[in-house]
């Protein structure tokens, strides 16, 4: 029998889609060039909550204040399904200067984040006396084990997963999609929904009008060192520290525009490595574990396309989530199953519709 829905792409976006579906009873296929979670969704930190929101668009701060809020019975939802821990943890968050104050927090009080100038030796002792805002109130979820998860719950649910399928073509016409053309064979389903991140482009070019989405890369390093050397994330120009309950850190990220290039470099490698010695004096004698990259799903103003095709009545697309994938997946793939379902959407649709091409900053 063939599935109610395919959908393209088995990072976190794909995922969280396929669990919302299938909750709500669809038959759901799952799609994956790759293995399921190996890309950008494995490689991010997984700070649920944009570095510096006051910078950022109201349709990028709105679905990320609402992924976030829904966050902690989603990953409960998740984790009952599978039996299998993602770490969530509210561990706050130090950001520290240069930063517009003034903005900073009457942004955080407009939208209800609690926050507090302090200085910034109750967190880290070594700093200098220096004022940094402080956010009790931000969260984090381990990346690879909230894939593992999620993997787990779509399982339990009865999606199937298919690896190591790329999709050759995506056959119809310009009102309906008929089947995918994939390496293992062609597939059919009722619905179509594109959730392949920085691949989303090709998979959807014989279909425009279509956002540009591209890849772009971000390098980062993991530490290992005790549990109480870092307690919360450390935000500082673009560069942040990142604590797991082990003891594990990471040091990231890179906003690189090379193509599908995913090399790691040396110098990268150092300057990261500068970078956290400077913020975290004691990592110096931690052993670096790994240094590794992921493709971002990068798009115009870091807002990403959820809507149905304006002209293929069974095309979709959840993807161009950038930075926030992780932060915003429960909200979006509540908003594309809304959408699919014919069911009034929680929220202003207008921004994240499938528009006429535009560039990538």
């Amino acid at each position: 029998m063939n599935p109610d829905f395919l959908i393209i792409g088995g990072g976190i976006i794909g995922l969280a889609t396929a669990f919302r579906l299938a909750k709500e009873g669809a038959q759901v296929t799952v799609v994956e060039r790759n293995i399921v979670g190996a890309e950008s969704s494995w490689a991010g930190g997984g700070i649920l909550f944009p570095l510096l929101p006051w910078q950022y668009a109201a349709a990028v701060t709105d679905l990320c204040d609402l992924g976030a809020a829904r966050y902690p019975d989603w990953v409960a939802s998740i984790q009952a399904s599978s039996g299998l821990d993602a770490e969530y943890w509210n561990c706050g968050m130090l950001v520290l200067p240069p930063f517009d104050t003034d903005t900073a927090q009457i942004w955080c009080h407009q939208h209800q984040w609690r926050a507090e100038m302090l200085s910034a030796r109750n967190y880290l002792p070594e700093m200098t006396d220096i004022d940094a805002l402080w956010l009790p109130d931000v969260a984090q979820v381990r990346n690879p084990r909230l894939i593992k998860s999620l993997r787990g719950a779509v399982s339990a649910l009865g999606v199937q997963l298919m690896e190591r399928t790329s999709i050759t073509a995506l056959a119809g016409d310009t009102h309906h999609i008929q089947h995918l053309d994939t390496t293992n064979g062609k597939l059919l389903a009722g619905g179509y929904i594109t959730c392949a991140g920085a691949w989303s482009q090709g998979v959807l070019s014989d279909f425009p009008p279509v956002k540009a989405i591209k890849p772009m890369r971000g390098q980062m390093l993991l530490f290992k060192s005790h549990p109480d050397l870092l307690k919360q994330v450390i935000y500082r120009q673009g560069i942040y520290l990142i604590p797991r309950m082990d003891g594990h850190i990471l040091a990231g990220s890179t906003v690189e525009d090379v193509g599908f290039d995913k090399a790691t470099l040396p110098d990268t490698r150092s300057a990261l490595m500068d970078t956290a010695f400077e913020l975290l004096p004691a990592l110096r004698t931690a052993k670096l574990v790994q240094h590794w990259s992921g493709l971002r799903p990068g798009s115009p103003d870091n807002i990403p396309t959820i809507a149905r095709h304006p002209d293929v009545d069974n095309l979709y697309i959840n993807a161009g989530h950038f930075r926030y994938g992780v932060t915003m997946a429960p909200i979006s793939a509540d908003l594309i199953a809304e959408v699919i379902l014919g069911k009034t959407p929680g929220m202003d649709m207008t921004a994240y519709q499938w528009n006429e091409p535009a560039s990538v900053p």
